[in-house]
């Protein structure tokens, strides 16, 4: 198992056993949550090294994504979140080994989200915080996918159609750490070996906006 890997999984313990107690206590009336979203992302880039040292960037193209946020009340003004966001991109290169290769892109994350009342009825302001794993896979060439740990802050406005249901706009930025000076989906076969990046960077970030429908119960 990776250090990255390892790290995830220790964080997301931590957090877990952290937030232990306070769930232990509300075990007899606890209220749930979830919010299936689509959105768009973009951003996202790597910079690269080529087999002549000269440095450069590739970039993914900005796209559809979608996912689910799961949450569990702590109180009337906060809950736990596990969130999960899929976008499926290509890279915008002229590299015509980069330019055949989809790629997805996976967050996995877990934290919380923090509601902020107002006098209005209208609209309430949220603000999350979560930490988990970022899973980069490639969608064709047999090409090793690639999972680091990550990170996201994310806000917005909750629209309230009832006590029950309310509408979500919010935006969320990812960040995800990568190991700087490293190659990246890599292949290992009967035809040769080769991977289709060397990264030189050590951060990887995107930003998505959203729209959701809250129902809790």
């Amino acid at each position: 198992m990776n250090s990255t890997i390892r790290l995830s999984w220790v964080s997301l313990l931590a957090m877990a056993a952290l937030f232990a107690a306070p769930l232990a206590a509300q075990a007899d009336s606890p209220r749930f949550e979830f919010t299936p979203f689509v959105g768009g992302r973009m951003g996202g880039g790597f910079d690269v090294t080529a087999a002549d040292g000269t440095s450069s960037s590739v970039d993914l193209d900005a796209g559809m994504s979608f996912g689910i946020d799961l949450g569990l009340y702590r109180n009337d003004q906060s809950f736990y979140e596990l969130l999960y966001s899929t976008q499926t991109t290509s890279f915008d290169s002229t590299d015509p080994l980069l330019d055949r290769v989809d790629l997805r892109v996976d967050y996995l994350q877990f934290g919380g989200t923090a509601f902020f009342p107002q006098d209005s009825d209208h609209f309430m302001p949220y603000l999350s915080l979560t930490i988990g794993a970022t899973l980069m896979e490639p969608d064709s060439g047999a090409y090793d996918s690639e999972t680091r740990f990550s990170g996201s802050i994310g806000g917005g406005f909750r629209i309230p159609f009832n006590d029950n249901v309310s509408l979500n706009l919010g935006v969320r930025g990812y960040l995800t750490l990568l190991d700087s000076d490293s190659s990246l989906f890599c292949v290992s076969d009967s035809e040769g070996a080769g991977c289709l990046l060397r990264s030189s960077g050590s951060t990887f970030f995107q930003a998505e906006g959203l729209l959701g429908l809250s129902v809790r119960f």
